[in-house]
């Protein structure tokens, strides 16, 4: 009987590790994104860019979303409220603000604080979804942020002045790591009564009118050098964009977060900044140094706790069932 029932608990608690390595999955794809991004920049501005990847995933995502229509009967406001904070703020504004404080700010500034992000996540889950943080989570978001820093800054201090942190871009950025984190929690949320496909589905098809007003407002000509190779390469760089880190890593990342903690999965995103690393090494042959070495560790370091942790409350949760 004891076989059984230990069989049982590890089959339940399983998907509590699992999910959390498929947000790690997830958001690590997003650092895949310059790959195909740099081609498409010579052509497009960033709107045009990120309009026409929502076109895909929209001719993508609507036969999901047709099939999982009976889904969209039972949406209420706040459920609502919650999509647009996903797919506006999460897909379109966000991304917006951050561009604009990183080209007319402090670029160091910016970066650290974006970096901001997970407490904002934490917080909100906190205040939202009523989430209490594991034991020893405290330190491990030290250890994560730390680890993250020395990814990006290595030794050296990101800025040289206080008034680097003042003026218009400092709160821009700032804007932007609160709706990444608020999208998160909202997407956590949303999870409760809705299947990870159908919400991956509407942050894509929700964004596209948002964006269609971004681009147009830009007023920017759409033009593509290049002939027919040209197009070819744009056509295929966007379709790749559009699929690796848009659609596949959004739905590993939902289907991951529909069994993790907001306030875990926060830190589990930290695998993005790994990816970008990996990627400036292996493709563009820049050096990795000392720090981001001691980062990466420091965050893999952190993840593998956070990940035994995860287990460890899903096995005490059926404890607690069967007294």
């Amino acid at each position: 009987m004891s076989n059984v029932s230990a069989s049982s608990q590890g089959v339940r608690t399983a998907p509590l590790r699992s999910g959390f390595w498929l947000v790690v999955l997830g958001a690590a794809l997003w650092g895949v994104d310059p790959l195909f991004r740099i081609i498409l920049l010579k052509s497009l501005t960033s709107s045009q860019i990120v309009l026409l990847e929502h076109v895909v995933l929209f001719l993508v995502a609507a036969p999901v979303m047709w099939r999982q229509r009976a889904e969209l009967k039972g949406i209420r406001l706040r459920q609502a409220g919650a999509l647009l904070v996903v797919s506006w703020g999460g897909s379109a504004i966000a991304t917006i603000l951050f561009t604009k404080a990183l080209s007319s700010g402090d670029f160091n500034a910016v970066l650290l604080l974006q970096k901001l992000q997970p407490l904002f996540a934490i917080g909100l889950a906190a205040v939202i979804l009523k989430e209490r943080l594991p034991k020893n989570f405290a330190p491990l978001i030290i250890v994560a942020l730390l680890g993250t820093y020395l990814l990006t800054f290595g030794w050296t201090i990101p800025f040289g002045h206080v008034n680097s942190f003042m003026g218009v871009s400092s709160l821009m950025a700032l804007g932007a790591a609160a709706l990444w984190g608020g999208s998160t929690v909202m997407g956590r949320y949303l999870l409760g009564s809705m299947k990870y496909e159908t919400v991956t589905s509407l942050r894509f098809i929700l964004a596209l009118p948002l964006l269609f007003v971004i681009t147009s407002m830009e007023g920017a000509p759409w033009q593509i050098t290049g002939g027919i190779s040209g197009s070819a390469a744009v056509a295929i760089n966007l379709l790749l964009q559009a699929l690796l880190p848009g659609l596949l890593s959004m739905l590993l990342y939902y289907k991951g977060l529909n069994t993790t903690k907001a306030s875990v999965a926060t830190l589990a995103e930290l695998s993005f900044p790994m990816t970008g690393i990996l990627i400036n090494w292996i493709v563009y042959h820049q050096l990795v140094t000392l720090p981001q070495i001691i980062g990466f560790a420091l965050i893999w370091t952190a993840l593998f706790f956070i990940s035994s942790q995860q287990s460890g409350q899903g096995h005490q949760a059926e404890l607690t069932k069967q007294n």
